[in-house]
């Protein structure tokens, strides 16, 4: 399955919008700048994916792979931001930088990352 950067940002848009085990399109397009059309046809990729599930009532649901898939975005998210901040960078331009680089860093690059932030006491 090939999951892009737009999947990505999707997915951790719906898990830091969830309330209730369920997130809703209108806070997930406020939260990425988009309108709710391009969130309904962004749901229906991800539902092909088997990413997340719509109920009928309109609540978006992570699946497990799709709540896995958000966490390890989110988690890379705060690393980065967390580093970004560490060595100076302002809070504006890290939290913009970081949904950059969230999604091309290798797992070995985000657990060096990692080491360095807890050994600095980032």
């Amino acid at each position: 399955m090939d999951i892009t950067r737009s999947n990505e940002d999707y997915l951790e848009a719906i898990m830091q919008n969830e309330r209730d085990g369920s997130a809703k399109s209108v806070d997930v397009a406020t939260t990425l700048h988009v309108s709710k059309a391009a969130v309904s046809i962004a749901m229906n990729d991800l539902a092909a994916k088997g990413l997340i599930e719509k109920e009928s009532y309109g609540g978006i649901v992570l699946t497990e792979r799709g709540r896995e898939v958000a966490s390890s975005t989110l988690s890379k998210h705060r690393l980065i931001r967390r580093f970004l901040i560490g060595i100076g960078v302002t809070e504006g331009t890290a939290e913009v930088e970081c949904c950059k680089i969230e999604h091309i860093l290798s797992e070995e690059t985000v657990d060096r990352l990692s080491d360095f932030c807890k050994k600095n006491h980032f």
